[in-house]
This record gives structure tokens, C-alpha cells and sequence, in this order.
């Protein structure tokens, strides 16, 4: 592997890379940063969690001015919750060097917005519809852009939101240098680098490289109704130190995390029916490790950039294979393990075979975990947590009290009270979620299996047949969900 000291940085940009605990380069990394610092047009095929954004973020820094008090750089991201990563990353590679990075997303109070660009940062990351807007209102000019990311470029394809990025590309100079990013590389996105970029260099991270590599797989066959306390049982085995978990709809994870602080559990959700405000709440919450288990939709699957994320639990299997990868991601970053542990019913074990199909590896069966081993695992967290006060405290003043005790009561029945005390036992508050209707699995001649990945060719429900395909899945809901 090859180390960031390899590399020809200014002290500045070399300092905060130190600081960000940033030793040696992932695959992407090592490939891109050299061509994008000699001014080349990039295609990095990369899926999330890889270590993209300072794959691009490393050479904006280190090619851009300080004193040059315009917008230098921009980066397009397909949502609101990865523009705000990709800028607080940013922001940390360009913290010595003065480097100031804005993020740009809808839902935000746009006077805001304009006040925080008159500060001229040099680099903004921001969301297509939110970009154009600034752009007519020419509060963001790009004729001294430099540098154009198109990050996640496939998501954006199936968003519908090629023809804005289109519009954006034709506001910038011909002399730019343009970067894309996306974890496949679909017709309409080849289409796109041809119109715009100059010659691009195609780099492309093998399936092994992926982060799902440094993610340890299961699965656990389990029937609806079941699915709760089975859940409960894990987190009490597993004890993560923050979780992600999965549900399929907005109602599922609001029902999800309310059920979970009922049973005693730190826990939050996020979707996209919340406000801007409430989202940042929450995500900074799960950062700081003041909330342990966040309960989230797929809106959360791109974008969220959490170090120490140690478990995601797919409660609800995901719709598509692609969807499982992206969720997985959130785990297993940068090297560091992680373990992704899905839910399955027995009419799902057909979707769960085309998912082992798309990432090429098998997913472990595990059994489902009984009471007795969740009182099992929560004794044993309780006695970490008393050794590790032992090592890390000072417990002198407590000795006087612990001799008191020991003249009433034997050692072990006080250790073993003591133990009791502090053990989380297994809390069985009735809660009930509303049911859904597992997925099933729909054989199609439309769906391919490809080396890059999965797709439909019929197009994404989100992308420019969305509304025939909405109609579509209008159609199919009369014979219960099935696989798209």
C-alpha cells in the first residue's frame, strides 16, 4: 500500500491530512490523486466508501489559491445529507491551508445561502436544483470554475437530474477540469463525459476493493412479527457501538426508533419527510455518540460519512441489490471492520440469492439469538465496563465504602450485586409495529446481472420514465410488492 508521504503535498495540506489519522491511500486514492494533480480529466468507477472524497478533495486543495477569493471549485452532489459531508470533509483537507469549502442544498433558507457565499469560499458543494438556483439568480458564477466533481453521477442519472447537471456544465469554462465519480457507469453517463470531458482517464476499483470486503455478512431468516425482539436480542449481544438500521418506509423507521426508546435503547430516526434542521440535529447527535442506534430510510444510504459505525442491520431487505451495497458501506470504511446482518422472511430467500449474485460473496445464515444469549451478552458488556473503570478511574475514595460493605456481606455477593445492578437485562415492553409485506422475487428478462453490477433497463423509477414507471409499480401494488 502506498502512504500519503509518498506524495508531493505542501506542508498545509500534508499537515491536515496527518491530523485526519490519514496514513495510507486506498485503491482510488492512489490512482487518482496523481492524474487529477497533473490536470487530467478523470472517470473514477468507485462505489461509496471507498475513500473518494479525498480522492478529489486532496488535489482541489492543494491546486487552489487561498488568494484568489472566487469560487475555484465545485462538486455536484445527487443529496443534501452528502453535500454536507463532502463539504465538512473538505473542510478538514483545507483547514491549514485556508482552504473554505460551502455546502449548497435545497431546503435551506437560501437568503442564508447567498450571505455565506458573499465570504467567497473557494469551493462549493451543493445539489443540482439548489446550484441552478444560485445560478440564475447569479449569486454563483462559474467562469473562473477550475475544477468540476460530479460525485455519485449514477445516483444523480436516476434522480432525474442529468439535464440540470447538463445546464451547470455549460454555465463553466471549456478549459475546466472535470472529475466523475459513480459507482457504475450506465449509456447516458458515457454519453455525458464524452459532451464534457477532455480525454478522461477511466479508473476503475474492482469489486474486491470494495469497501463490502472489510464487512462480515449475515443473515438471519426470521418471520415478520418476530423481527423486533430479534433486534433487541442482537444489539443486546452485539453491543455496537453505533448502529444503522435499515427500514424499507419513513412510517417503518419513525415506528422503528420510537419502539426502541421504549425498550430502553438511545435511538433516533431520519428520513426525508424531516426538516433540514432536524436532520443536522440528528446526524450530529449519532456523530457524537450521544444517540447509539439511528434508524433510517434509504435516504440515508448514500452520503452518510460516520467513522465508527460498527453494525448496520438491514431490518427490512432492501428493494434492489445496489441499495444493499450502498447500506452495507456505511460500515466497514476506510479498512476499519464492520458487520452488516439483514433480516430476511422466507418469501425474501430469492432476493437475498440475487444480492450474493451481484456482490460475488456469500452471506453467512445465522441463528436467531435467544433471551438467554442477549442476558448473556449485556453481563458480559457489564463487566467490561466495570474492569475498564478499574483501569481508567480513580476508585481510591471508594475504597473506605467497598471495606464498609465487606463487613456486612461476603465479596462474591457483592460483586454479584454490583453486576446485577448495572447489567441492562432484556426489556419486554410491548410495542407493535405496523406489518409489511415482504418482497417478493419478480423473474424478468429486464433484469441483468452484469460484471460492473445490477441495473434495470427499463430505467430507475426516479430517473427520466419515472412517471411510467410509477404507473408500473401503481400496477403491481394491487398484487402485493414484488421484486421491481
Amino acid at each position: 500500500m502506498q502512504t500519503f508521504n509518498e506524495l508531493t503535498l505542501s506542508p498545509p495540506v500534508a499537515r491536515a491530512i496527518s491530523s485526519m489519522g490519514f496514513e495510507e491511500m486506498t485503491p482510488i486514492q492512489a490512482q487518482a490523486i496523481p492524474l487529477v494533480m497533473n490536470g487530467r480529466d478523470l472517470i473514477g468507477q468507485a462505489h461509496t466508501g471507498t475513500g473518494k472524497t479525498a480522492a478529489f478533495g486532496i488535489p482541489l486543495v492543494e491546486l487552489f489559491s487561498v488568494y484568489f477569493e472566487q469560487i475555484q471549485g465545485i462538486v455536484i452532489t445527487p443529496t443534501r445529507e452528502l453535500a454536507v459531508q463532502v463539504a465538512e470533509e473538505l473542510n478538514r483537507i483545507g483547514q491549514f491551508k485556508g482552504i473554505r469549502t460551502l455546502p449548497i442544498y435545497g431546503g435551506q433558507d437560501i437568503i442564508r445561502q447567498i450571505n455565506a457565499l458573499k465570504k467567497k469560499p473557494h469551493i462549493i458543494v451543493g445539489t443540482p436544483g439548489r446550484l441552478l438556483d444560485h445560478i440564475r439568480r447569479k449569486t454563483i458564477r462559474l467562469q473562473q470554475i477550475k475544477m468540476v466533481i460530479l460525485d455519485e453521477a449514477d445516483e444523480m442519472l436516476n434522480m432525474g437530474f442529468i439535464e440540470d447537471i447538463e445546464t451547470i456544465l455549460q454555465e463553466t469554462t471549456k478549459e475546466r477540469q472535470t472529475l466523475l465519480f459513480s459507482a457504475t457507469i450506465p449509456r447516458q453517463i458515457q454519453k455525458l463525459s464524452q459532451q464534457f470531458m477532455k480525454d478522461p482517464e477511466i479508473i476503475k476499483i474492482n469489486t474486491k476493493e470494495m469497501t463490502v470486503a472489510n464487512t462480515e455478512q449475515f443473515y438471519l431468516e426470521v418471520q415478520e412479527k418476530q423481527k423486533f425482539d430479534v433486534l433487541c436480542r442482537l444489539l443486546d449481544i452485539q453491543s455496537p457501538a453505533l448502529a444503522i438500521i435499515f427500514g424499507r418506509t419513513k412510517r417503518r423507521v419513525d415506528e422503528l426508533y420510537e419502539a426502541l426508546n421504549k425498550r430502553g435503547y438511545s435511538a433516533e430516526g431520519i428520513h426525508g419527510d424531516l426538516t433540514q434542521a432536524k436532520r443536522d440535529s440528528v446526524l450530529r447527535q449519532f456523530k457524537e455518540g450521544t444517540i447509539e442506534v439511528l434508524a433510517a430510510t434509504d435516504v440515508a444510504a448514500r452520503g452518510l460519512d460516520i467513522s465508527g459505525v460498527t453494525h448496520v442491520y438491514n431490518f427490512d431487505i432492501p428493494q434492489d441489490p445496489e441499495s444493499y451495497v450502498h447500506r452495507i458501506g456505511r460500515t466497514g470504511r476506510l479498512g476499519k471492520p464492520g458487520q452488516a446482518i439483514t433480516f430476511v422472511t422466507p418469501r425474501e430467500i430469492g432476493l437475498l440469492r440475487i444480492i450474493e449474485n451481484m456482490s460475488r460473496r456469500k452471506i453467512m445464515r445465522i441463528p436467531i439469538p435467544t433471551t438467554n444469549e442477549a442476558i448473556i451478552g449485556q453481563q458480559r458488556l457489564a463487566i467490561e465496563k466495570l474492569l475498564q473503570v478499574i483501569e481508567e478511574n480513580d476508585i481510591s475514595q471508594y475504597k473506605g465504602l467497598a471495606e464498609d460493605l465487606l463487613e456486612k456481606t461476603d465479596s462474591v455477593t457483592l460483586l454479584s450485586a454490583a453486576l446485577k445492578m448495572i447489567t441492562k437485562e432484556p426489556d419486554l415492553t410491548p410495542v407493535q409495529l405496523t406489518e409489511v409485506t415482504p418482497l417478493g422475487v419478480k423473474k424478468s428478462r429486464n433484469v441483468k446481472f452484469e460484471q460492473r453490477g445490477y441495473r434495470r433497463d427499463s430505467g430507475s423509477p426516479r430517473g427520466p420514465n419515472r412517471r411510467r414507471d410509477r404507473n408500473q409499480r401503481s400496477n403491481s401494488r394491487s398484487e402485493g410488492n414484488r421484486w421491481p
